[in-house]
């Protein structure tokens, strides 16, 4: 039963990559979510998806993967502000994505707090 549940610090930075497919595939879609008030979208796209991908490496080898998922469950929060909260008026996909981040924020701190190896810089 235990290395069942140990899969989960392998799976669950995995499924991440999801996102990078995303930001990495489909550019302009995700450069559509990033804010007007900043220049060059396709740079913080791709930017975005270069640390994605630091957060999945880091948590797969086990160095400073804590400090990777505590910043990871910063960045999934800011977007609910940034970019879902000011849409969700409009559409109801983000309403659902505020949501999704909640959750996303929650299994990341718990994934911080459980399963990573690395407590350098977060206590």
């Amino acid at each position: 039963m235990q290395k069942i549940l140990n899969l989960g610090r392998y799976l669950f930075p995995l499924s991440f990559l999801l996102y990078v497919g995303l930001h990495f595939g489909m550019p302009e879609v995700g450069a559509r979510f990033v804010p007007q008030i900043l220049p060059a979208p396709l740079f913080w796209n791709y930017f975005t998806g270069v640390l994605i991908l630091a957060f999945i490496v880091s948590c797969l080898v086990g160095k400073f993967d804590k400090l990777a998922s505590v910043l990871m469950a910063l960045y999934v929060f800011l977007m609910i502000f940034i970019v879902h909260l000011p849409r969700a008026a409009e559409s109801q996909n983000d309403m659902l994505n505020i949501f999704r981040n909640l959750m996303v924020v929650g299994a990341l701190l718990v994934y911080a707090q459980y399963a990573t190896r690395d407590a350098r810089f977060v206590g």
